[in-house]
């Protein structure tokens, strides 16, 4: 089937109808806040229970991991994502829920061809791109001069 742009465009307009942003976009800011001032509240814990400021923050940054593989394996962060939308993605939850997922959804497929492989089907691509552009980056600052 080959479709030229405009048949595409119709196609695309009737499979994605807009959103209603007066709600999307206040769900997305609450919720995302929410999840935002819980890991804010779990820093305050930590630090409280004796952690240093960058021990504190690779705890609260497990947590989060933690919650979010935890509401996806319940399933529940699927509902909450459909209420939130970017809410919830934009945090590191979502990128919990990004690994978690497609492994949940292919372990039927056995351990190593199913939730192995499938895993980084989604976030592969975006760890793949952010650890070359960091060893990029820090090649050109050693470049410049800039690295010690």
């Amino acid at each position: 089937m080959k479709l030229n742009r405009k048949e595409y465009a119709d196609l695309y307009r009737q499979a994605s109808p807009p959103s209603p942003s007066y709600k999307t976009i206040p769900a997305a800011f609450l919720v995302g806040g929410a999840i935002c001032a819980l890991g804010q509240g779990l820093r305050i814990l930590y630090e409280g229970a004796g952690l240093d400021g960058q021990s504190a923050g690779t705890a609260v940054s497990c947590s989060l991991i933690l919650l979010g593989v935890l509401l996806t394996a319940l399933r529940l962060f699927e509902k909450l994502a459909r209420f939130a939308g970017a809410g919830t993605l934009v945090p590191i939850t979502g990128f919990a829920n990004a690994i978690a997922a497609p492994a949940l959804e292919f372990k039927t497929e056995g351990f190593v061809l199913g939730s192995c492989v499938k895993m980084f089907s989604i976030a592969g691509p975006v760890l793949t791109l952010g650890i070359s552009a960091s060893v990029i980056y820090g090649l050109i600052l050693w470049l410049a001069g800039g690295a010690a």
